[in-house]
C-alpha cells in the first residue's frame, strides 16, 4: 500500500454532491457518529460492484454501531444514481468529480485503463473527533479491502 492519509491524521473535510441539489459535508455527518469512507475507482466495474455490495449487505451492522457509510468516486451523480439503483445500495454515493477529495486524501490512481486520476480503492474509518482511526489504501484496483478489519475498527469506536 502506498499513499493515503494514515491512522491518527485529521480527516480533511469535504462537501460532495450526492444528487442534484443535495450535498453531504463530512464534518456535519461526524456530528451524528463515526463515518466509513469507501473510495472506489469507478461505477459499474466488477470489483467496485462486489465491494459496495459487500458494504450494502453489512449496512445494518454499521448503522447499529452508529456509523454511516459513504461511497466516493470521481464518477458523476447520474452515474452514481444508476449504479446505486442497479445494486440496491442503501447508503449515499458521493461524486468527487473535481477530484479534490482524492487529492486531499492522497489516494489518486494516476491512470486506470486510460481513465486519468481516479480514486485508489481505499477505506477510512473516521471518529467523531475527525481523526482517522483506520486506513486501508491499495495500489491494486482489483484488490478488495479487509472487510473484517473495517468492521472491527468501527466496533472499537462504539465501545
Amino acid at each position: 500500500m502506498s499513499g493515503g492519509l494514515q491512522t491518527g491524521s485529521k480527516a480533511p473535510d469535504f462537501t460532495l454532491l450526492e444528487a442534484p441539489g443535495k450535498s453531504i459535508t463530512l464534518s456535519k455527518e461526524l456530528e451524528k457518529g463515526p463515518v466509513v469512507l469507501v473510495f472506489y475507482p469507478a461505477d459499474f466495474s466488477s470489483t467496485c460492484q462486489e465491494e459496495l455490495c459487500t458494504f450494502r449487505d453489512a449496512i445494518a451492522t454499521y448503522n447499529k454501531l452508529g456509523a454511516n457509510v459513504f461511497g466516493i468516486s470521481v464518477d458523476g451523480i447520474f452515474s452514481h444514481a444508476e449504479f446505486k439503483k442497479k445494486n440496491n445500495l442503501q447508503f449515499p454515493l458521493l461524486s468527487d468529480w473535481e477530484k479534490k477529495t482524492i487529492h486531499d486524501y492522497d489516494i489518486v490512481l494516476p491512470d486506470l485503463a486510460g481513465m486519468k486520476e481516479v480514486a485508489k480503492r481505499s477505506v477510512f474509518v473516521i471518529g467523531q473527533d475527525e481523526v482517522i482511526k483506520y486506513a486501508w489504501v491499495s495500489d491494486n484496483p482489483g484488490k478488495l479491502p479487509p472487510f473484517d478489519k473495517v468492521k472491527k475498527a468501527v466496533e472499537e469506536l462504539s465501545k
